[in-house]
């Protein structure tokens, strides 16, 4: 990447961190977010779900917009990279969704999370990034650990998963727009675009779907849904308007590692041989990433 104008190299090297650890938040909260949905999915549509978790979402944001005191900005959210950003969130939700359908979780968790190489391409492309043979080799080293955790079937392969391949370049291409954000739009308020897109997407699809009677229970367990997705939202967004893109994108691997974690504490899902080894590469990456800026 090309540096900005008076840009230190001390100074990139802490933006970096920081953006790694904004990194390691949205991925825990993702996380949080993704096991409280799937606890409730067994008795609620997606759409439905989405519906009643944005609206407490939207809620929470305007609330922390105003006590920051940015609603004033909001027109801001006019601007091109805003609303293109919200878009590829909203339709790369909703081709993931129909990815997820039809085919099995492993299938899609692999090619959502080849999301690190597509984002590493397109800033080497488009940004001019400097992608060493290292930080490559980190990259790559941390795709070969998830394909082991997850194993996909290469025979499971079909046409929904080009899905899910097209939800990875949609979300590679928001994070690429992240970047292109002015600095005076406040990150607050492009998470309100892209829980407000999301959310009026899933609308739509419920006044199709039509919705069904909810347990105070689950309409509790959304609540807190949408307190993590938010945490989530904002903290990708802060991870990714001003750190090197290839090197907080790998980072997204911990989600794969909570997944793991929340499924053998919750579900009783015990990884398998592979799957270890899996986790050790991906660990082994992103501690690497970390190494290769500390010696730089």
């Amino acid at each position: 990447m090309t540096e900005p104008p008076g840009l230190a190299p001390d100074d990139r090297h802490r933006i970096n961190r920081q953006g790694i650890g904004w990194m390691l938040l949205a991925m825990t909260a993702f996380m949080a977010n993704d096991a409280l949905v799937k606890a409730v999915g067994a008795r609620v549509p997606a759409a439905q779900l989405i519906v009643v978790r944005g609206m407490v979402a939207i809620s929470l944001i305007c609330l922390v917009a105003w006590r920051m005191g940015v609603l004033g900005q909001v027109r801001s959210l006019l601007h091109r990279g805003v609303l293109g950003r919200a878009a590829c969130e909203g339709a790369g939700t909703f081709l993931y969704l129909a990815a997820l359908f039809n085919l099995p979780l492993a299938n899609v968790t692999a090619i959502n999370l080849s999301a690190p190489l597509f984002v590493a391409l397109l800033a080497w492309l488009l940004l001019g990034e400097a992608v060493h043979r290292s930080r490559w080799a980190a990259i790559g080293g941390g795709f070969i650990g998830v394909l082991l955790v997850v194993q996909p079937q290469a025979g499971q392969f079909n046409q929904h998963a080009w899905l899910a391949v097209a939800a990875t370049v949609l979300y590679s291409v928001r994070d690429l727009l992240t970047r292109s954000l002015p600095p005076a739009v406040p990150s607050i308020l492009v998470t309100l675009a892209t829980a407000g897109t999301v959310w009026a997407l899933a609308c739509a699809v419920l006044l199709v779907q039509g919705p069904v009677p909810m347990a105070g229970r689950d309409i509790g367990l959304l609540a807190l849904a949408a307190v993590f997705l938010s945490t989530g939202y904002f903290a990708i967004i802060a991870a990714t308007r001003q750190a090197e893109l290839s090197v907080v994108a790998p980072f997204r691997y911990v989600g794969l590692l909570w997944a793991l974690l929340l499924g053998w504490v919750v579900w009783g899902d015990v990884p398998n041989l592979l799957a270890w080894v899996g986790m050790v590469c991906l660990v082994a990456a992103g501690l690497a990433m970390v190494w290769q800026q500390r010696r730089r």
